[in-house]
């Protein structure tokens, strides 16, 4: 690296959020798809819009109140127009990710739904606890399985809980915080829980042209994008010598395979592919302190594309980390 000390040639990102769970029970087993995040999505964003949308039949990006208003600012997320980023682009990164169980919920009456907040996104957590207990009222998924809320945890970045919501009564928050990085251990094995879909050239990545590069690169982005748009802090580093570095780097041992799942947007009328990568890589860490930090909050922000409905999770693993969202995310998903 030049002999240039990498610690401050290299700003680590700093992205605050908050992590909560809303545990939800059903009169019925819970029976929704294998990735069920498009339907607790889409429910969310209907109940949302049907509860604070003030000027009807008028679409986000023509309408005066899209800055101020929570649906557009979760949903449409419309860039600023003083925004030195993403100025070509319609609608920036959603400050929100859904996190739920896909493993088998057969004959289980308690569901966990989890919610990540990004930066300034907490502002509207009232609505959202709203819209959220609105949705599992009026159904879920094809057969609108009624879901109701009982109560919300807040999960500290270190793995505390903290009762926020009972009894239909909201409490104060815990402020955002940006998750502390643990020290790099020497080798790690990188989880996918959900499809990972990242584009590169217009064709979607699959096993036999993946590379730790195109995995990186698209962390970086997206990081780069929350603390840009949802946080007073806009990760500031050396973006192109990085991307140099991390085409130099090998990944180990991979059982990287393609997924095939399909959704139905109600949104756009039609049947939407959705398939990405399962399954784990192998990445020897020794020399990639500069990387490290992306990779940790990775498991928070999720990868690749459709990440507020839950795609691109992944959790990090190795003997010498402290239980946190690995841990935690891997008991809530199948493997």
């Amino acid at each position: 690296m030049s002999g240039m000390n990498s610690k401050q040639y290299y700003n680590h990102p700093q992205l605050p959020l908050t992590h909560f769970t809303f545990r939800f029970t059903t009169e019925q087993p819970a029976a929704l798809p294998t990735f069920p995040g498009s339907a607790w999505r889409g429910a969310l964003g209907h109940a949302l819009k049907k509860t604070v949308c003030v000027v009807r039949n008028t679409p986000c990006s023509e309408c005066l109140l899209k800055t101020s208003c929570a649906y557009s600012y979760i949903f449409e997320t419309p860039p600023p127009d003083n925004a030195e980023k993403m100025r070509k682009y319609n609608a920036a990164p959603h400050p929100f990710v859904l996190r739920m169980p896909v493993a088998d919920t057969a004959g289980q009456r308690h569901y966990p739904l989890q919610m990540l907040l990004f930066g300034h996104g907490q502002r509207f957590f009232p609505y959202l606890v709203h819209a959220l207990r609105k949705a599992g009222s009026d159904g879920i998924g094809a057969r609108r399985q009624v879901f109701t809320l009982q109560q919300i945890q807040q999960l500290s970045p270190d793995g505390a809980t903290t009762s926020v919501y009972s009894q239909g009564r909201l409490e104060e928050l815990q402020p955002a915080q940006s998750p502390t990085i643990p020290a790099m251990p020497e080798a790690i094995t990188v989880r996918f829980h959900t499809p990972l879909r990242i584009k590169q050239n217009g064709k979607n990545l699959t096993p036999d042209n993946f590379t730790f590069a195109a995995l990186f690169g698209n962390l970086l982005r997206r990081i780069s994008l929350l603390t840009y748009f949802h946080t007073d802090t806009p990760l500031d580093t050396d973006f192109a010598g990085l991307m140099q570095r991390a085409r130099e780097i090998a990944i180990g041992a991979e059982t990287l395979h393609w997924y095939d799942w399909k959704r139905y947007s109600s949104r756009q009328q039609t049947e939407m592919h959705m398939g990405g990568l399962l399954g784990t890589i192998h990445l020897n860490l020794n020399s990639m302190e500069d990387f490290w930090p992306y990779l940790w909050l990775g498991q928070w922000t999720h990868a690749g594309k459709a990440t507020s409905m839950g795609l691109g999770a992944y959790s990090i693993e190795a003997a010498s980390l402290p239980e946190t969202a690995g841990e935690e995310l891997a008991d809530t998903m199948s493997p």
